[in-house]
């Protein structure tokens, strides 16, 4: 995978050091701003490649960049078409031969505002792109960046004419490689979920085709892409066992298999899958980096929108099969602004959050969130609560601790994984607690180093493991609470004495080894050997001073 490749690493390096030098050193804008030239430079390879495609095959297809393109603001003039401008100036391919200071006008006059145009006036992408400000000020950055990333794309095809990946995959690698750079935490507590903890929450839900799915945080929509991903690869799979053409699929460095590519499916399954994902965030910029981010993998009209989904503005119940997201963890919202279908009496997000992921669930729906330790074991009246309705309304699953290094270097807060199913809805009369037993994993490694470094180790960590037990766990047989994983009956977790506490520690038995230690004098009698060597007794009573001296008088304390 591309994460390890040091001459792709190294390019993108040169990118952020040549915005940084040219004045953009927000890496939140510096990355928006790359974003667009990316999605630039890829909108005309991949409209060549589905030009090709279909003089291969005889379909038809229709250039975005045939015709011509009225810019928006003439668009109301009385002969607007006098204001028409050739598409194919617009590709990249045509206005990186320009000189330096036309190329910048061309693209900050024309090239930008046709890309913000580009799925019509009514498409959720435009709208989102309505404020978007190119902002590169010097000619010189724009002809670098331009280079630079036609040089990144040189290596991305050559790493996929060599290794088999398929081209999308490695673009969308290269793009998590840009995010990853956003090494500080966000606001309130946002950061970036590491992919290869997405992509084992995406095999513990295995969400399938024609489910309808969720992150009410979204962020870049890492969560979105991971279910996009996990859908299409068992599609591709199911194709491959039918003898029909997929992608090459191999484990990647976390052992899990995963494409990108939907050659595989049929049309049909392509719509479907496009309009089975939903992303809202309140960070505008995220918003518009999660829709190119779904854009560049091959999702032409993603549903990201610009929402506070714990506002009373956000009305939507019980619409989603699956909701996957890693919320919110510091800060409090407005109490003003809560909306009143959230019955916790709290203002803190990260309870708010699971509550209304409970809420959006579908009965017979399944979640799976990263929450920070607290929410397990705080005796807090919301806290206890929350922990209450998740045993009790849901079918509590599972809680999966990660080690607090899982999030370096944006936090190193400790977390857990809580996976659950809907059961009970919020005014339905509980008949029935709906969990009978949680399944509890301390996860100790996930395959990375757990410093601020992050740096890959050999192996996958836990991550093969926690899902194989996973999905072969039984309360009749995991029983060991020495084990690393073991389940826990309902009763016990809603024991007055346990509180609803959901904490690992409170059920697990520790085992303790008892050491053997030689007698002191024994210990002291080595010491001295390994200061003198072999001497009798009578030259180590001559010794005057230093270590040798405090040790014997030591020995000789001891009688």
């Amino acid at each position: 995978m591309l994460q390890n490749n040091p001459e792709l690493k190294s390019k993108i390096d040169q990118l952020w050091n040549k915005f940084w030098s040219g004045g953009i050193s927000n890496p939140l804008t510096a990355i928006e701003q790359i974003t667009y030239l990316l999605f630039m430079k890829r909108l005309d390879e991949l409209d060549q490649k589905r030009q090709a495609d279909a003089e291969f095959t005889g379909e038809k297809y229709t250039s975005k960049f045939i015709g011509k393109w009225i810019p928006p603001e003439y668009r109301s003039q009385p002969e607007p078409e006098k204001f028409a401008i050739d598409k194919h100036s617009l590709r990249w391919g045509d206005f990186k031969s320009k000189p330096a200071e036309e190329m910048l006008q061309l693209v900050q006059g024309k090239v930008f505002p046709f890309l913000k145009d580009l799925n019509g006036a009514e498409s959720n992408f435009t709208h989102h792109m309505k404020n978007a400000v190119f902002i590169i000020p010097k000619p010189t950055l724009l002809v670098e960046a331009v280079k630079t990333i036609d040089d990144i794309f040189e290596v991305m095809e050559r790493d996929s004419r060599e290794n088999g990946q398929a081209f999308q995959d490695i673009q969308g690698d290269v793009y998590e490689m840009l995010l990853s750079e956003i090494a500080t935490a966000g606001k309130n507590g946002q950061f970036r979920t590491p992919r290869h903890i997405i992509k084992l929450m995406a095999d513990l839900v295995q969400p399938q085709l024609g489910h309808k799915i969720a992150d009410p945080a979204c962020g870049s929509g890492g969560f979105l892409l991971g279910a996009y991903q996990y859908i299409v690869t068992q599609l591709a799979i199911a194709a491959t066992k039918n003898n029909k053409t997929a992608p090459n699929l191999t484990p990647d460095e976390d052992g899990f298999v995963r494409t990108s590519v939907a050659a595989a499916l049929t049309e049909k399954a392509q719509a479907i899958l496009a309009s089975s994902l939903w992303g809202y965030d309140i960070d505008a910029t995220m918003v518009r980096l999660g829709l190119m981010n779904l854009m560049m993998h091959g999702i032409d009209e993603p549903h990201i929108d610009y929402k506070d989904t714990l506002s009373k503005s956000y009305t939507e119940e019980a619409e989603y099969d699956i909701v996957m997201a890693n919320p919110p963890f510091t800060g409090s919202i407005d109490k003003g602004d809560i909306n009143e279908n959230l019955q916790l009496a709290t203002t803190k997000t990260e309870l708010l959050f699971v509550e209304n992921i409970y809420r959006l669930l579908k009965k017979g729906g399944t979640a799976c969130v990263v929450v920070p330790q607290g929410v397990l074991t705080n005796a807090g009246g919301a806290f206890r609560t929350l922990r209450q309705l998740l045993v009790e309304r849901c079918d509590l699953k599972a809680v999966i601790t990660l080690p607090s290094g899982v999030f370096k270097p944006y936090a190193s807060v400790s977390t857990a994984i809580l996976l659950f199913t809907k059961v009970w809805g919020p005014k339905d009369k509980v008949t029935k607690p709906a969990t009978e037993h949680v399944w509890f994993y301390e996860m100790a490694a996930d395959g990375y180093s757990l410093d601020d470094k992050r740096s890959k180790q050999e192996g996958h960590g836990d991550l093969q493991d926690i899902i194989a037990r996973y999905h072969t766990r039984n309360p009749a047989t995991d029983t060991d609470r020495t084990a690393k994983c073991f389940m826990v009956p309902r009763s016990e977790i809603a024991d007055e004495k346990n509180n609803y506490d959901l904490s690992l520690s409170r059920y697990k038995t520790d085992v303790f080894e008892e050491v053997h230690y030689d007698a002191p004098g024994v210990i002291l009698d080595r010491l001295i050997q390994a200061e003198v060597g072999d001497v009798d007794e009578a030259d180590l009573a001559k010794v005057q001073s230093g270590i040798v001296r405090e040790l014997l008088e030591l020995k000789g304390m001891m009688g």
